[in-house]
């Protein structure tokens, strides 16, 4: 599963980034690493963007770039 089709909400821990080398550095300096877990906070109408909380701080992130993040869901106390 990638991290835009998780709903609002979801726990998930980050398996892999399928991204380009510049936006792949910029997230994992962002803390989207492997094994990292974090929550859905918000997503926006239309494909804007959306809000994850990882390693205690928000990051905003664009549809597409969210696309390029696979995940799986977990249970919210492992994601804490």
């Amino acid at each position: 599963m990638f991290l835009d089709k998780s709903p609002r909400g979801a726990a998930f821990r980050i398996i892999r980034l399928n991204l380009s080398k510049e936006t792949g550095k910029r997230l994992a300096d962002m803390g989207f690493i492997e094994g990292v877990c974090g929550v859905v906070i918000r997503k926006s109408f239309l494909g804007g963007p959306m809000q994850a909380r990882v390693m205690d701080y928000d990051v905003l992130i664009r549809r597409f770039e969210a696309h390029g993040i696979e995940i799986e869901l977990c249970d919210q106390k492992e994601a804490s």
